[in-house]
């Protein structure tokens, strides 16, 4: 087990290497949940994750012989930027193998440290194995992501700085991949203050720390995508596990929706840019995953390295979810003007016009003297979109709302 000893002399140890990030409080999510909000601003390390303080603490405790043979690891991005990022600072040669789907930005950054990046695999669990592949092959140092008890300790020295930035904390929310993260900070701050309620959060689709905590063992699920890439992991740590039976008050899951929205939310609201498996702790508070009326509440938001590719499909799903952008399917008579007093209405009840599709040939259960008029809009909420239907509905339209494909269990 990792002590609190251990997650002290870490913090002494990477203390001038790492940032003291800020524990900021929340007026607007305070008012949303009813609970005393507090953001532990992780997404603005050097990296952009937490996971450099693992990984820093790690390669510190390599011997001068560890060191020249040079390290290797594998990870989805922010673990591979941290290895990345310290290894250059120290000297070291490090090479870091990445799952192919890998955030462009993530592969560029952590070359941009001076790493060898090798691409390997669809999912972490395959890049993983790759990399052990070379590790013997070519006799590198193993940086292990998470089920490192230096590692470990590193990420742990969050729970230490929560403590003392906001000493009369509640609850602490944190995202579970492997469990390096949340096995640190519980374990830093459950041996300070065992009063302190610690919750984890996984993504639904792939809720791994959930399931081996269930069985009592370690598990290993299918592989499946999710938003929540940072934490998109099939099995969690033999190091890891026993350290959150132990320490962990409860794990819940979010779905793929919660966690786009959380993004959203945290863009306007907070200014703060959080990738997906950050935004999971947020997530999780908003939809009632975790309840805590008047209580103080910090949430880990654990990394900001997201794909500015993958920003538009995020917001347009969290806009679906809060009502701020829906599809229309309409059924109008095929005569000339019917379209243009199709959109009049819409102007009328002050939705704006995205897209717009007039189908003919591909309407479903119309007559040969009716067309079907597909509408995405820019809405300002639920209440909106049911007084929009409902006045296109009085007007003689036939409209239905499209929703969007059912969510994997």
């Amino acid at each position: 087990m990792v002590t609190l000893a251990d997650i002290e002399a870490a913090r002494r140890r990477i203390g001038n290497w790492v940032k003291l990030s800020p524990c900021a409080e929340s007026s607007h999510f305070t008012q949303l949940t009813e609970s005393l909000c507090y953001f532990k601003l992780e997404n603005l390390q050097m990296t952009g994750s937490f996971k450099e303080r693992g990984a820093c603490n790690k390669l510190l405790l390599l011997t001068e012989a560890e060191r020249a043979r040079g390290v290797i690891c594998a990870s989805a991005g922010n673990h591979a930027q941290g290895v990345a990022y310290h290894a250059g600072r120290l000297g070291i040669a490090a090479t870091v193998v990445m799952p192919e789907p890998t955030p462009l930005i993530k592969v560029q950054s952590t070359r941009s440290h001076g790493a060898k990046v090798v691409l390997h695999g669809g999912n972490f669990d395959e890049a993983n194995e790759e990399a052990r592949r070379l590790q013997v092959a070519q006799g590198h140092t193993f940086v292990h992501p998470f089920d490192d008890p230096a590692v470990i300790a590193g990420q742990g020295t969050i729970g230490l700085e929560l403590l003392e930035q906001n000493p009369y904390l509640e609850v602490v929310v944190v995202p579970i991949g492997g469990g390096g993260l949340i096995a640190g900070v519980a374990t830093a701050i459950k041996e300070v203050n065992p009063r302190i309620r610690i919750v984890g959060v996984e993504p639904a689709v792939l809720p791994s720390m959930k399931a081996a905590v269930e069985a009592g063992a370690r598990t290993t699920l299918e592989p499946a995508s999710t938003i929540a890439d940072g934490v998109a992991v099939k099995q969690v740590g033999e190091v890891t596990l026993p350290i959150v039976q132990r320490y962990v008050d409860e794990i819940v899951t979010v779905s793929e929706e919660e966690i786009a929205n959380a993004i959203l939310l945290l863009l306007e609201r907070e200014k703060t840019v959080v990738e997906g498996a950050g935004a999971t702790s947020l997530a999780a508070l908003i939809n009632g995953r975790v309840r805590a009326p008047g209580r103080k509440v910090a949430m880990i938001l654990s990394g900001g390295n997201i794909d500015v590719n993958l920003v538009s499909r995020i917001i347009e799903r969290g806009l679906v979810k809060d009502g701020r952008l829906v599809r229309l399917q309409v059924g109008l008579p095929d005569r000339p003007g019917t379209l243009a007093r199709l959109t009049f209405a819409l102007a009328e009840q002050k939705a704006n016009i995205i897209e717009i599709h007039h189908n003919r040939a591909f309407t479903r259960g119309m007559g040969l003297g009716e067309t079907e008029v597909e509408v995405t809009l820019e809405t300002r909420g639920p209440s909106h979109i049911e007084a929009l239907m409902e006045a296109l509905s009085k007007q003689g339209y036939t409209v239905t709302e499209s929703r969007a494909a059912p969510e994997r269990p």
